[in-house]
């Protein structure tokens, strides 16, 4: 934009009592960030709405316009300033990283508040079992999603298919104990037994059959790639079990 002049861009957005368009407000936010002076028209009823929706030929609001060219709705907007737009089809390790992230500052955290730095073997156990059971909680979220595409590569729950709705709540159940080191002759064998027989499905799955899908470690909801991030979350289990049996039997 040329500096000096003012950049005008009218906006049509729904106002109403009981709901205010929250793409609205992020096109308003955006318009505003980028310079604009924006010329808000609020769309107060659904009459109206449906009436402006009819004249310009569109459907779906909010709608901008700028130089009396119509830009459209908040990710149009986002492609005229040359932003990226999310695709909501796009596989990413996004929500993997982000528990792996809140695991490890939690560990690191906790083992600094405790034993006054954050290196220690301590703060190794908590991340592990901190993001089982985080991973675990977003499972449990929706128990039936995630059994539907765990079933997709799961040896086991292929074969007993009651196996795919337990995993979540057995993997958030060692986490929880292996926190704590407590009932090692349960969280253990639990560990192991889970995390052997999802390292060996995802192997398969991956790098014998050559498939291409989506993992199910957050969820029925995420679209994380089924392939090396997948595998890591099962041989963590299995390092961390095989350490505590290690630790146990010395």
């Amino acid at each position: 934009m040329s500096e000096g002049k003012v950049h005008k861009a009218q906006l049509y957005r729904m106002v109403m009592d009981k709901h205010v368009c929250p793409w609205g407000l992020k096109s308003k936010y955006l318009l505003e960030k980028e310079g604009f002076q924006v010329e808000d028209h609020h769309l107060t009823t659904h009459e109206q709405t449906e009436a402006f929706k009819r004249k310009h030929d569109v459907e779906t609001t909010p709608q901008t316009f700028i130089d009396g060219k119509r830009i459209g709705g908040h990710e149009d907007v986002r492609r005229y300033f040359g932003l990226e737009v999310h695709d909501p089809g796009e596989k990413s390790y996004r929500p993997v990283i982000a528990v792996f992230g809140i695991a490890a500052a939690l560990a690191l955290a906790l083992s600094t508040s405790l034993f006054g730095s954050p290196l220690t073997v301590r703060a190794a156990e908590w991340f592990i079992a901190f993001s089982m059971t985080l991973l675990a909680m977003l499972k449990l979220q929706d128990v039936d999603k995630f059994a539907t595409m765990f079933l997709g590569y799961d040896l086991l729950a292929r074969r007993w298919v009651p196996y795919a709705s337990i995993y979540p709540f057995a993997e958030g159940a060692a986490g929880v104990l292996m926190a704590g080191h407590l009932l090692p002759w349960l969280s253990i064998p639990l560990a192991l037994f889970i995390g052997s027989v999802g390292a060996a499905s995802v192997f398969y799955a991956v790098y014998i059959q050559k498939r291409e899908l989506e993992c199910a470690c957050v969820g029925g909801s995420g679209k994380v790639p089924l392939g090396f991030v997948s595998l890591t979350e099962n041989v963590m289990m299995v390092a961390m079990a095989l350490w505590m049996l290690f630790r146990a039997l010395t």
